[in-house]
């Protein structure tokens, strides 16, 4: 299998999204960014959400949600991050919704039930327009918190 190398310097990329003109949107966990990678390889940041974004996807209305876990205390080993604990500078879990043309984006969640979102992982839309999204918690030195819920919102619109 043959591999080539389409951008360098992406801060943990994850959630990527094959858009119709040939980039690929995705979140950058450690440099708190939902970004578009162009075709040729360039990469350009859409949004600055902070924290962690996570998790991403396109709702019915075209906009991108993304699951923002609050972000990690990173962990550089040899030139490779690994995320870690909670961040000193953690304000929690939340689901944001952002608007790719203007980079705007707004909290749509921070809690679930009355329980606060604490690491907001990945996102996928069902056939009614509704989101179901996953929680795995956060750990901290000495201890951790359970995932939140999985969560079906009415619609996206």
């Amino acid at each position: 299998m043959n591999f080539r190398t389409v951008a360098r310097g992406l801060r943990f990329p994850e959630g990527p999204i094959a858009m119709p003109d040939g980039s690929v949107v995705l979140v950058e966990i450690a440099r708190g960014t939902l970004s578009r990678v162009a075709a040729n390889g360039t990469v350009e940041v859409i949004a600055e959400v902070g924290g962690g974004p996570n998790g991403a996807a396109i709702g019915p209305d075209g906009k991108c949600y993304v699951c923002n876990n609050g972000g990690f205390k990173w962990i550089d080993r040899n030139g490779r991050l690994y995320p870690g604990e909670q961040p000193d500078d953690y304000r929690g879990g939340s689901i944001q919704r952002v608007d790719l043309r203007t980079g705007a984006f707004e909290t749509l969640y921070d809690a679930c039930d009355g329980r606060p979102l604490r690491g907001p992982n990945d996102i996928v839309f069902d056939r009614s327009g509704g989101f179901w999204f996953t929680d795995h918690g956060k750990s901290r030195p000495r201890s951790a918190t359970v995932p939140v819920c999985s969560m079906r919102t009415a619609t996206a619109a």
